[in-house]
């Protein structure tokens, strides 16, 4: 025991140090306007009448959503509630307040249904640089966001269905409650496909759905099995896919059954992932639920590839927006920090690593933005092909931005304060949800195999290029080559669709970002003047005028 008595003792000392060469915050920003490549691919790609809209999104998301409602959904995992306290099931989910704000600010800037709704051309190049703006606060609600979107088309197959559902999964309202959506005016969608047994196979499936009655689309049956990942179990309605007589069907499959009881959905757990924290996936078993048929009997898989192809767009873009908050951060930490006598961004080896990353980023960008401009123009075998190439490469790529922006940021980036960790966390997942890497790669091949006209849809587009550049003209004849000798091809599908998605990359580079862009692409990206990792572009390259592109705000 010390002897030294209180009033004599001497008092600790506080503030041995100053805080210096530290970035300051990041947030409040604006996550649209300060997205210089967004800007401009938002108006080219026909889009431009929501500009206005886009940067009060932009504000809207890069303020409280990115500071508070982001980093609080995804340290308060949802939690399930099997029971009640007196035993009853209840099969509820608990999600933080967090989660309902965003929900709510996504639901009233309709990133969920704006093609569905607007009467304007470009809709879904509005929606997508929107989204790409919106998920750089946070990825997870985006799951049911971008199912309830996405689910719309598949709807749309049996108009019965369609006009008890559509209006209420577009409205730009939410209502977390689990209550009969006509009460609540709104309503989410959510997606039951894989199983323990199949996973991509969806035909090995063992759901059952027996019919009540007739047999058909829009008609009542009882499901019985169960579904291995089932997203945001919350949702009011998911589509779900069974076995029938006919083969495997198509399915929607409410929460509350019509007459305001609960449908049989038994939650069985909720899975336990790298990331994505925020949104809840589970395990679901079905007995005697009640769903209807959407499409034909046996018809399943191509009735629910409808609202699968929409996932696959927002996975692109979903990877887009999760390397854009990458760069920004990485550029922003970088032009605050200094090491060794000078600030980070204005050393040679750092402004190598960084525009390397905005190359990337950038690529990302214009590529989602010109394939929504496909789905605005009804560009059926552009559509088709492109976004099973950008989906497998953009996707491939977002992992790799995160882990070499993280270490821009050095130790501060390895810290969960600063939010990279849980960009890392979240990077894989799009390359895995709605098909990995192989199930794309194996797509693309089935595409040009049974709609041969897509090639030939894409090479058109990447004709305009054409002459642009000797090196983008020398990787598009050796493209071209690929598909002279199919042998083996199936073999050599990931290294054909990545230089189907690099190709394109730098046929939109060429035609619409400045030369230090485009020419540091096809020299890295086509000509192979670069290493395996980032920060190996060619000595020469105009370093700061492509981080100047990609810096969200003047250092």
């Amino acid at each position: 025991m010390s002897s030294i008595h209180p009033a004599t003792a001497v008092p600790l000392p506080h503030g041995t140090h100053e805080v210096a060469n530290q970035a300051p915050p990041l947030a409040p920003l604006n996550l649209f306007t300060t997205n210089t490549p967004l800007v401009e691919a938002l108006e080219r790609e026909g889009g431009g009448w929501a500009q206005a809209r886009a940067t009060e999104i932009g504000a809207a998301w890069g303020d409280v959503p990115l500071r508070e409602w982001g980093p609080q959904a995804n340290e308060n995992k949802p939690v399930l509630r099997t029971h009640d306290r007196y035993g009853n099931r209840i099969d509820e989910v608990d999600f933080h307040p967090a989660w309902h704000a965003l929900m709510t600010l996504a639901s009233e800037h309709e990133l969920h249904a704006l093609p569905w709704t607007s009467p304007q051309d470009g809709a879904h190049a509005a929606r997508t640089a929107m989204y790409i703006t919106s998920g750089q606060a946070e990825a997870g609600h985006g799951c049911p966001i971008t199912m309830t979107f996405a689910a719309i088309p598949a709807l749309r197959t049996t108009p019965s269905i369609a006009a008890e559902w559509e209006h209420l999964l577009t409205a730009p309202a939410y209502d977390g409650a689990l209550a009969p959506a006509p009460e609540k005016g709104s309503a989410k969608c959510g997606m039951g496909m894989t199983e323990k047994q199949g996973g991509s196979d969806v035909r090995a499936n063992t759901t059952t759905a027996t019919a009540i009655g007739a047999t058909g689309a829009g008609e009542e049956y009882l499901l019985r099995g169960h579904k291995w990942f089932t997203s945001a179990p919350m949702c009011d309605l998911f589509l779900v896919l069974a076995q029938t007589d006919e083969g495997v069907g198509c399915f929607a499959v409410p929460r509350v059954l019509p007459d305001g009881t609960r449908n049989v959905f038994a939650l069985q757990r909720l899975k336990d992932k790298l990331g994505n924290h925020s949104n809840a996936s589970s395990e679901v078993e079905f007995d005697n639920t009640w769903g209807r048929m959407v499409g034909d009997p046996g018809r399943g898989v191509p009735t629910i590839i409808e609202m699968v192809g929409h996932t696959r767009l927002d996975c692109i873009i979903g990877s887009t927006s999760n390397m854009r908050a990458a760069v920004a951060n990485a550029t922003w930490h970088t032009a605050h920090r200094s090491a060794f006598g000078k600030t980070l961004v204005d050393q040679p080896l750092m402004q190598n690593v960084l525009a390397d990353l905005c190359l990337e980023s950038e690529a990302a960008t214009a590529l989602a933005m010109r394939l929504a401009r496909a789905y605005d123009e009804g560009d059926v075998a552009l559509r088709r092909l492109g976004t099973a190439v950008g989906k497998y490469w953009v996707c491939k790529r977002a992992p790799s931005v995160a882990v070499e922006a993280l270490e821009c940021l050095g130790g501060n980036g390895y810290v969960e304060e600063s939010g990279m960790p849980r960009l890392y966390r979240e990077a894989p997942l799009n390359s895995i949800w709605e098909g990995s890497g192989n199930v794309n790669a194996l797509d693309v091949l089935r595409a040009l195999s049974r709609q041969p006209e897509t090639l030939a849809a894409y090479f058109d587009e990447l004709a305009l290029a054409g002459g642009a550049d000797a090196r983008y003209d020398a990787f598009v004849d050796d493209l071209r080559a690929q598909f002279a000798d199919t042998d083996a091809i199936e073999v050599r599908a990931r290294r054909v669709v990545e230089q189907l998605a690099l190709a394109w990359q730098a046929s939109l580079l060429l035609r619409h970002t400045p030369h230090a862009v485009s020419d540091a692409f096809c020299a890295a990206r086509l000509a192979g003047d670069s290493g395996l990792a980032f920060g190996t572009l060619p000595a020469g390259t105009d370093f700061r005028a492509i981080i100047d592109r990609g810096m969200p705000v003047a250092a």
